[in-house]
């Protein structure tokens, strides 16, 4: 049953897992923040990551409330394309070679800064919440911006529990990762099975 216009409270907690557990510039400006300044530079990269995304949610959220305002056939066609781009994403990770690295990131000044540079560097993420938003609407049940809210609250819940890990692992935890490149690679192809099961389970659900 929809919670607060919400199909699938759980399936979108993992989904976002996934996504956040995925080696990247996030990930790494955490990490490098941390072995440099300690927890008080992390958190503060954190809440500038944080910051950044919540422009993109706020856009998202703007498309999403739109399209459910036109017209339902153009919001089920969000939905779809929400499935095809949750497909390719995952087919993408599983052909990542190993050695695939993300854009360079910002080492000094102001770590609140640097994590919204972090995630303006990266205009996809836009797209990505405008795709992903609406696979876990119900059109019926949803109440506007109540149900944006929660999404972005759960999306932040999350980061915050798996930020509070990178952050305290600090310094070694950089160290292993930048020493293991293997490891982000099956990290990376577990990521794309889970993300391909899941738009087969949407998909699924759509045809239902």
């Amino acid at each position: 049953m929809p919670l607060l216009g919400i199909t699938d409270v759980w399936l979108f907690a993992a989904t976002v897992t996934v996504f956040v557990l995925l080696p990247g510039p996030g990930m790494l400006s955490l990490l490098t923040a941390s072995a440099r300044g300690g927890s008080r530079a992390g958190w503060a990269t954190w809440a500038g990551l944080v910051a950044g995304e919540q422009l993109f949610i706020a856009a998202a959220a703007l498309g999403v409330a739109a399209a459910l305002a036109a017209h339902p056939l153009l919001f089920a066609s969000l939905q779809w394309a929400g499935v095809a781009y949750l497909g390719w994403i995952g087919i993408g990770l599983l052909r990542r070679p190993a050695a695939a690295a993300g854009p360079a990131l910002p080492r000094r000044g102001n770590d609140f800064a640097n994590g919204i540079a972090v995630t303006l560097l990266n205009p996809k993420a836009i797209g990505f919440y405008v795709a992903f938003f609406p696979l876990f609407i119900d059109p019926q049940q949803q109440r506007g911006l109540l149900t944006l809210l929660a999404m972005d609250a759960v999306i932040i819940a999350i980061s915050l529990g798996f930020s509070a890990l990178l952050i305290g692992v600090g310094q070694h935890g950089a160290r292993q990762l930048a020493g293991r490149p293997q490891l982000g690679l099956w990290l990376r192809r577990a990521a794309g099975i889970c993300l391909l099961g899941f738009a087969l389970r949407l998909a699924l659900a759509q045809q239902g």
